[in-house]
């Protein structure tokens, strides 16, 4: 059977079964309900279909879960079966229940009918579709087996039309690697003389760029030489000068000194002299004010040592703080 065929079957038999169970569960309904009312409390009675609703609604259930467990070829244990032998067992004795209170057998067994039909198609049902599952996952299989030779088969035939054309590739391969050596000897001898012109090219150049540095080196070096006897000969130069000058400086130190020496034993002299006798020059009298202002003297004083009045040597001494006071901005500034 092909997968048409199957799903076919499939449909009649789920068509069938749920055709069974409308009308088991109609025909339940209609015989359990006035049952129900008879032996249910005084207004209670429109309760009476609950019950047989129920066990129904239970077989329901049970039968399609156990269409599509049977389909994905798994099994619910022992609760499914439990759970379908007694819905069945209910749905009989319901059914039969009234004719057998009257002791009608003829009745009892004209209503167990529709449940034993129903819990047989249920069962035999769920045996079906287990069968179908079964050969389905067996035709699977086969087919998977079939596919998987043809695979095969063909993986064969590919792996060997491949191997013909690798061996033609290497064959290629082989032929071109060899031409391609040939070439590359060729070439290699051809670069080999190559490489050997331009090495000879290459070291002529290099000994004529040697040559050249080397000259270059050699007027560096007596350029450098020249610098250094330039820069030695100015460091000499300069040493001298600076030689001269020290000994310049220590010349006018040395005469400084000898002047200050000299003014100074003038001022002693001029100091130690004592009150004038007679009024000095006017030059030797303004050398005296200068220095008895240098050595701090009153004017009083100088006055006496040079014979000449208190108003001249103030004045004199006014001229030499002047001085002092112009030396000192100088010096500020």
């Amino acid at each position: 059977m092909n997968a048409v065929q199957i799903r076919s079957a499939e449909k009649a038999l789920s068509v069938g079964t749920w055709l069974i169970v409308g009308g088991a569960m109609l025909f339940s309904i209609l015989t359990v309900t006035p049952l129900m009312e008879r032996h249910s409390p005084k207004g209670w009675e429109w309760t009476a279909p609950i019950l047989p609703l129920v066990v129904d609604a239970a077989v329901v259930i049970v039968v399609r879960l156990d269409s599509v467990l049977a389909a994905l070829g798994g099994h619910g244990g022992r609760w499914p079966i439990a759970l379908r032998w007694m819905t069945g067992a209910m749905t009989l004795a319901l059914n039969v229940a009234d004719s057998a209170l009257k002791k009608d057998v003829v009745g009892a067994a004209v209503h167990a009918v529709a449940p034993l039909l129903l819990i047989v198609t249920a069962e035999t049902g769920l045996a079906y579709r287990r069968a179908i599952t079964a050969a389905q996952a067996a035709r699977e299989a086969q087919i998977k087996a079939e596919r998987a030779e043809r695979e095969q088969a063909a993986a064969e035939r590919r792996e060997a039309q491949e191997r013909r054309q690798r061996e033609e590739r290497e064959h290629a391969a082989m032929l071109a690697r060899e031409q391609r050596e040939h070439e590359a000897l060729i070439a290699r001898e051809q670069t080999a003389r190559e490489d050997a012109a331009r090495r000879e090219e290459r070291e002529r150049i290099e000994a004529r760029e040697r040559a050249e540095r080397e000259a270059r080196e050699r007027r560096e070096q007596m350029r450098e030489q020249q610098q250094a006897e330039r820069e030695r000969l100015e460091r000499e130069a300069a040493q001298r000068r600076e030689l001269e000058a020290r000994e310049r400086e220590a010349r006018e130190r040395r005469e400084r000194e000898r002047e200050q020496q000299r003014a100074e034993r003038e001022r002693q002299e001029l100091l130690s002299a004592g009150p004038a006798v007679e009024k000095q020059g006017e030059e030797r009298a303004r050398a005296t004010v200068r220095a008895a202002f240098g050595a701090g003297l009153s004017i009083r004083q100088a006055a006496e040592l040079c014979g000449w009045s208190t108003g001249w040597v103030t004045a004199r001494y006014q001229e030499h703080r002047d001085g002092a006071g112009l030396v000192l901005e100088g010096a500020s500034s």
